[in-house]
């Protein structure tokens, strides 16, 4: 299997979609899942003629659990890495969830000479915390009961999160799906329990506000407004305030999951910005 390692000693697994000469896509993933939850667009991307490269973040899914550095500095210095050791240029980068802060902080550290596009879905940036000067987001009460959630029973929290509001299922009508929910749950189990863990603290608390104003390049935002898990409103529509040149779709009724509940028209959307 693919892996590389990053200067800190951590194994990072990757895998490495499409023709050798496509060009290049790179797909950072939420949390607590793994690249495989991209794979509905990775396939998608891959046939339609793009190098896809997507990689399992630092302690989760088949790379290495270092017990340090789950942050999300070391989340975007390690795809930089990632960048630099396949020599890659003219990448449009894609985070969806916790990836999306990923791929900011990546923007906010190194710079985008390697990058050609941007894209947050359904992401995490600007702050998910809620703050004096970030009033709508989410109490750190909420933040405190997925730890404590992750401590009592982290197989159950990945179960109720996927089977409720990750994808939809709770709303009246839903139509859950059980390998939807085994996925998730299969993905997050594979992570590291304290990579998971001090995750939390990453995706909620870093604040991205200054990272989202250093992009300089054709940006796709993309979120769904019934999302429950990371509410439009402190997300998408913050972010597309900070970065005024982004193309902002809305997923009516769409949840967070957009990747699987939605991903014929998020392929589409994808593939489209990626030939304009």
């Amino acid at each position: 299997m693919p892996r590389l390692t990053t200067r800190d000693h951590v194994e990072i697994y990757f895998k490495d979609w499409g023709p050798s000469n496509g060009e290049v896509v790179i797909l950072s993933h939420g949390w607590p899942l793994s690249s495989d939850s991209w794979e509905a667009q990775a396939f998608h991307l891959a046939s339609n003629g793009f190098r896809v490269i997507t990689h399992d973040r630092r302690g989760h899914g088949r790379s290495s659990q270092p017990w340090d550095g789950n942050d999300m500095d070391h989340y975007a210095d390690d795809l930089a890495q990632v960048i630099e050791a396949l020599d890659l240029r003219a990448v449009s980068l894609f985070g969806f969830s916790t990836g999306g802060g990923e791929v900011a902080r990546y923007v906010g550290r190194h710079g985008t000479g390697r990058v050609a596009r941007l894209g947050l879905i359904s992401a995490v940036p600007p702050l998910m915390l809620q703050t004096e000067a970030n009033p709508g987001g989410l109490p750190i009460a909420v933040f405190d009961g997925l730890r404590a959630a992750s401590i009592a029973d982290r197989s159950k929290l990945y179960q109720d999160i996927a089977s409720g509001p990750f994808f939809g299922f709770n709303r009246p009508g839903a139509t859950p799906s059980q390998g939807m929910i085994d996925s998730f749950w299969l993905q997050g189990m594979m992570g590291g329990h304290k990579n998971t863990y001090d995750s939390i603290k990453a995706f909620s608390e870093t604040d991205f506000t200054d990272d989202l104003r250093k992009f300089d390049k054709p940006t796709l935002i993309v979120h769904g407004d019934d999302d429950q898990v990371v509410p439009i409103d402190a997300a998408a529509r913050a972010a597309k305030r900070l970065v005024p040149h982004a193309g902002l779709r809305v997923y009516a009724g769409a949840p967070h999951g957009i990747t699987d509940t939605h991903k014929q028209k998020l392929n589409d959307d994808m593939l489209s910005f990626l030939q304009s």
